[in-house]
């Protein structure tokens, strides 16, 4: 790879020499996807063979898994799932067209969906842990991901919700909205009014998508990805926050220390910067403990906010498909000016 792109590729994390424990091997994984997120900025090292074959020989390697035939279920978002016949070394870009033919969505829309992996909590919680990268092995991720029980799943993957409309003439591609809006509503995601959940209600008894789906768009956060709760320092160190990303913002719900609430919107265009940190590998029965930091324009004023979430890929990956739908958006509008 360096001899190909030079110093456009980072610096790679060293490898354990003797056997990995458990801790070794989840700070080892998590090291990797930080090398990722750094890689992949450049498409020209992410779509070439060379880098494809590395990391695919990279995972199989380090989780000590030999290319072979094996089934992998892919879950739509009604609960329902698609098996398929594979191989351990299929990337996940292969995977999602296959499961797409499966469920007849065409090639030309195939972009707008992506797989992630997922979680159904025990309290009923959607907790969608990360998007999985197109060179990534999906079956190899899973076996090294076992004990969080993660499901791998097919979910629309663009911010702007206005982008439901390109969808919505395609049988396939208006069902996938239609089951993701769907769950969204069960799971607490999309906040409706009491006369629109009425409204939604009827729509859904009488499977009427179209109508279900150009209603919800009009309903807080509908289009955006719910984090779990996590802890951020602002506007004071250790408060509780729920997080929303879409529609060209990181919005957060923060419980203070006084047990008040605050929502504050932190607007993209007003975003410099900003990096995931590995800070510790996970202990039995506790997540791996991540920050995500990035930095703000408040006021005229630069500063760092810190969110502690184990979904700091995830939101990295929501900021950068936000600032490229922004950058298309207006590259858009130029040529048409």
């Amino acid at each position: 790879l360096r001899q190909l792109f030079g110093s456009a590729v980072p610096a790679f994390p060293p490898k354990f020499y003797l056997a990995m424990t458990k801790s070794m091997a989840d700070e080892r994984r998590l090291q990797l996807e930080q090398y990722l997120q750094n890689v992949t900025l450049d498409s020209n090292i992410t779509n070439s063979d060379v880098f494809i074959g590395f990391f695919r020989k990279l995972q199989q390697d380090t989780f000590k898994i030999q290319t072979q035939r094996a089934f992998l279920d892919v879950y739509l978002a009604d609960g329902s799932n698609i098996r398929l016949d594979i191989q351990t070394s299929d990337t996940a870009e292969r995977i999602l067209e296959v499961a797409s033919c499966k469920v007849g969505l065409p090639r030309e829309l195939i972009k707008y969906f992506s797989l992630f992996f997922f979680q159904d909590d025990a309290d009923g919680a959607l907790s969608v842990v990360k998007k999985v990268a197109n060179f990534e092995l999906p079956y190899v991720s899973l076996q090294s991901m076992k004990e969080l029980h993660c499901k791998l799943g097919i979910r629309k993957w663009y911010m702007d919700p206005s982008l439901d409309i390109l969808l919505m003439d395609c049988r396939a591609s208006l069902n996938l909205l239609y089951m993701q809006a769907v769950q969204e509503v069960k799971k607490n995601w999309v906040k409706p009014t009491e006369g629109q959940m009425q409204e939604l209600e009827f729509l859904q008894k009488n499977v009427n998508k179209a109508k279900f789906l150009e209603l919800i768009q009009k309903m807080q956060f509908y289009g955006y990805i719910r984090l779990d709760p996590c802890i951020c320092d602002y506007p004071e160190e250790g408060c509780l926050a729920d997080i929303y990303l879409g529609n060209n913002e990181i919005n957060c719900c923060i419980k203070l220390p006084t047990k008040q609430t605050k929502e504050v919107s932190f607007k993209i265009n007003r975003l410099r910067s900003w990096q995931v940190t590995f800070l510790g590998a996970a202990k039995d029965g506790e997540d791996d403990t991540l920050e995500l930091r990035f930095e703000y324009n408040d006021s005229g004023t630069w500063q760092w906010i810190i969110l502690y979430t184990k979904q700091a890929f995830l939101l990295s990956s929501c900021l950068k498909k936000m600032i490229s739908e922004q950058m298309m958006k207006a590259a858009k509008e130029g040529q048409e000016m």
